[in-house]
């Protein structure tokens, strides 16, 4: 099962770059990365640095290891859970 997430979660992020003009014509602009990220394309390219980090976390469960960067991020946060 965690092979068929990751698989969707690497389509759904490559769509989510690869249309990302879309995304911006159906679902309007982002003020705060018009600001921040640049003149016109801010948030074209936020919505492509989105779908980069789904791909990216989609790997990491792919590969097993999306729990073990977790815990080592956050694991003094949750003592309990660490092994």
């Amino acid at each position: 099962m965690n092979i068929v997430f990751g698989i969707l979660g690497v389509a759904a992020g490559a769509v989510i770059v690869a249309k990302s003009e879309w995304i911006v014509q159906n679902f309007g602009s982002a003020e705060w990365a018009e600001q921040h990220m640049g003149s016109s394309g801010g948030s074209r390219l936020l919505y492509k640095l989105i779908g980069l980090a789904i791909i990216l976390f989609s790997f990491l469960s792919l590969a097993g290891l999306m729990d073990n960067i977790l815990l080592g991020i956050f694991g003094r946060l949750f003592t309990g859970f660490a092994q």
